[in-house]
């Protein structure tokens, strides 16, 4: 089904996460700005503040390029006084927003955009909006296979590598990976997992005993308890530019790297359940590229599902 795009009254507002990485900072702003509705979008960003005297000079020189920010409908820039770190900074900013706005985009200071993305990330939450199966928005996609899974499909995983949801279902997400310890049994945690194809409850865990501070992995835990499905582009509209080293918690391998999309438009699942075929093929994915939970740490953890 297609959906006339300027037939939407609203256009989601677009929050992004920066911190200390001018350069990547300046190539997600220019993507962009270029998208075909950015001009009708508000933007907020979210400026976290230095952790440590070290960040200091590149706090300041992302703030300097927020400065110069311009093609968007309004831009609105927050910047932190005290250093919340990204969990807390996406939890508060996301809810603060989305409140405002009954539904958002989200992205990071390393998420660079299709000229395409706005219009899918806003076709898809007013599509989706009344179908409460639906939970979250990716416009990120694993580079698998394409054929006989359609433009768009469901799945039970979230990705935040550039995404959008709803206020009415973002009220439930719950940070309590105590409880989840606690109360998940082995079949739960397994298809949690994927099935087994990859260890996401290692994060929850982590986060429960100190050791991961993290947001990610607990709004797929929140989907998952709900019985929420994932909408994702079968070509993804977004690349991450982050695995290159540059952050905190990454090395510079990517395996996870695909062609970014620029074709538009495309036709949205009508059936709102699991797609056995892309699932299947993500799971292959994980199974090839299998990596021990230390390694995924120093790897991107905060960009697949852990900050």
């Amino acid at each position: 089904m297609k959906l006339d795009i300027d037939n939407i009254k609203t256009y989601a507002p677009v929050i992004l996460f920066v911190y200390a990485r001018p350069a990547h900072t300046q190539k997600v702003i220019n993507a962009l700005k270029i998208n075909i509705l950015a001009s009708q979008t508000d933007l907020i960003v979210f400026s976290d503040a230095p952790k440590s005297e070290s960040m200091s000079d590149s706090v300041k020189e992302v703030r300097k390029v927020l400065e110069t920010i311009e093609g968007f409908k309004t831009i609105k820039i927050i910047e932190r006084k005290e250093n919340y770190g990204l969990a807390k900074s996406i939890i508060e900013g996301v809810s603060s927003v989305i409140e405002t706005y009954g539904r958002a985009i989200i992205l990071e200071d390393d998420i660079v955009t299709s000229k395409y993305f706005l219009s899918f990330m806003n076709e898809a939450l007013e599509k989706y909006q009344k179908s409460k199966k639906v939970w979250h928005i990716s416009g990120w996609n694993y580079p698998i296979e394409n054929t006989d899974i359609g433009d768009t499909f469901f799945w039970r995983v979230m990705n935040c590598w550039g995404w959008a949801t709803w206020q009415d279902r973002w009220q439930y997400f719950e940070k309590d990976p105590s409880r989840l310890v606690e109360s998940w049994n082995r079949r739960k945690i397994k298809q949690f997992n994927l099935d087994g194809a990859h260890d996401f409850w290692t994060q929850v865990v982590a986060n429960a005993n100190g050791q991961l501070n993290t947001w990610a992995i607990f709004w797929y835990a929140t989907i998952f308890e709900k019985q929420g499905f994932c909408l994702n582009p079968t070509e993804t509209f977004v690349k991450n530019i982050g695995i290159d080293g540059s952050g905190e918690n990454c090395d510079d391998k990517d395996v996870y790297v695909s062609s970014v999309n620029n074709k538009y438009p495309l036709v949205f699942s009508e059936k709102i359940a699991e797609n056995t075929i892309a699932t299947e093929r993500i799971r292959r994915f994980y199974l090839q590229h299998k990596l021990s939970f230390i390694t995924r740490v120093k790897y991107k953890l905060k960009r697949i599902f852990s900050l």
